[in-house]
C-alpha cells in the first residue's frame, strides 16, 4: 500500500492539485467515484457487468479513500483491522452466521 499511496502523492503533485484535495473534496470524489461503480451493475446481474470497468472504477474508489486516509495521515492498515475488531464484537459468529441481518437486530 505505502508504493500506492506514494505513487498517488506523486501523480496529485506532479498536477498541483493538492489544492483541490482536501478531506470534503476527497469525501465527495469517493462518493462520486462510488456511484460510478455502482451504474455498471444497474438493472444487470453481476455477471453482465463489464470488469474492466468495474477495475478502472473500483480502483477511482480506492485511490480516493487512500488519499482521504493520507490527508489525515490515517494507516489504512490499522484503521481496517481496527473496524474488523470492532465488527466482530457487533457480529458475533454464535449471532450473525449465515443472516444479513444488522447487528441491532441480531
Amino acid at each position: 500500500m505505502n508504493e500506492a499511496i506514494a505513487r498517488l502523492r506523486q501523480f496529485r503533485d506532479d498536477r498541483d492539485w493538492k489544492q483541490f484535495h482536501n478531506p470534503k473534496d476527497l469525501s465527495l470524489a469517493l462518493s462520486i467515484e462510488a456511484a460510478e461503480l455502482l451504474e455498471l451493475f444497474l438493472w444487470k446481474s453481476p455477471d453482465q457487468a463489464d470488469i474492466g470497468k468495474v477495475k478502472e472504477e473500483l480502483a477511482d474508489v480506492i485511490a480516493y479513500a487512500l488519499l482521504l486516509a493520507d490527508s489525515y495521515e490515517l494507516d489504512v492498515e490499522q484503521i481496517v483491522l481496527d473496524k474488523i475488531a470492532l465488527n466482530e464484537k457487533k457480529y458475533p459468529i454464535s449471532k450473525a452466521k449465515g443472516t444479513a441481518k444488522k447487528y441491532t437486530e441480531l
